[in-house]
């Protein structure tokens, strides 16, 4: 209901003269009832001398409330528009980070992961997403690891912490400076990982 309506004692009588006509005393909410029907109701008020004025009120306060429907669309579709491009923008940041980005759910499974984490776990994307990332880390780094994610789970303040990658083929271990943090709309984490040079 518009403010008009709603401030108007003669426009919020109007409206309950017109539901009540339109519905025969069935329905009490105009906006209920189709569009075929409240014109149907529009038509009888412009039809009489008696109510054309009436008509005419309702049809403007229609007008008017159509007018700020079309208006809250066009704001909503620039709305999103916008948080389409912001959220591109920020993949693309995230994606061509220097840093490893990882999310991992409460299992220590990978769920998502940058192009640099990609590179630094020394593996293919898809060997690395749905797989724990345990398995890429040293017995010592899991239980570091656990630790992190539990005081990350427990919105405790970000510490760096040091982990140890298992040595790929022909490779010595690599360490890496990790923090971790509880990802804002879920219960999964977000690791940041940096190699530390040897």
């Amino acid at each position: 209901m518009s403010y008009l309506a709603e401030s108007s004692p003669y426009l919020s009588g109007l409206r309950e003269r017109a539901t009540s006509q339109l519905t025969q005393g069935v329905r009490s909410d105009l906006s209920r009832a189709s569009t075929s029907e409240a014109m149907a109701v529009l038509f009888q008020l412009a039809s009489s001398p008696s109510t054309a004025g009436d008509a005419l009120a309702l049809l403007h306060e229609l007008q008017v409330h159509q007018v700020e429907v079309e208006m809250q669309h066009e704001e909503l579709q620039q709305s999103r528009a916008e948080l389409e491009n912001q959220l591109a923008r920020q993949l693309h940041l995230v994606q061509q980070a220097p840093a490893a980005f990882l999310v991992l759910d409460e299992a220590s499974v990978v769920c998502e992961i940058n192009q640099a984490g990609v590179r630094l776990l020394g593996a293919a994307g898809n060997d690395v997403l749905g797989r724990s990332f345990n398995r890429f880390l040293s017995p010592s780094s899991n239980a570091q690891l656990q630790k992190m994610l539990t005081q990350a789970k427990d919105d405790a303040v970000p510490e760096s912490f040091e982990l140890q990658l298992l040595p790929l083929q022909g490779c010595a271990p690599r360490k890496l400076l990790c923090t971790a943090g509880r990802e804002v709309s879920s219960s999964r984490f977000v690791l940041v990982l940096v190699a530390v040079p040897a």
